[in-house]
């Protein structure tokens, strides 16, 4: 019997903070159907780390972005 998460269904409703980005990606490419019915456990490691990267690509535009408004102020 294993101690790991269990693939549980996942609430859009319920979501922490870390995960509204996550799952806005993932409905962008067409993975929140998925995700809503069989939790984030049900994804592939490739879906998984399209994911991860685009949340990396995305943060990383973000802090550039906050720099440059900064310098401008």
């Amino acid at each position: 019997m294993s101690k790991g998460k269990k693939n549980e269904p996942f609430d859009p409703r319920n979501m922490k903070p870390e995960d509204v980005l996550k799952f806005e990606i993932a409905t962008e490419l067409g993975l929140g159907d998925k995700v809503i019915k069989d939790g984030w456990r049900s994804l592939s490691a490739k879906e998984s780390g399209r994911i991860g990267g685009l949340i990396t690509k995305r943060k990383r535009e973000m802090k550039k972005e906050a720099l440059s408004a900064e310098e401008e102020a």
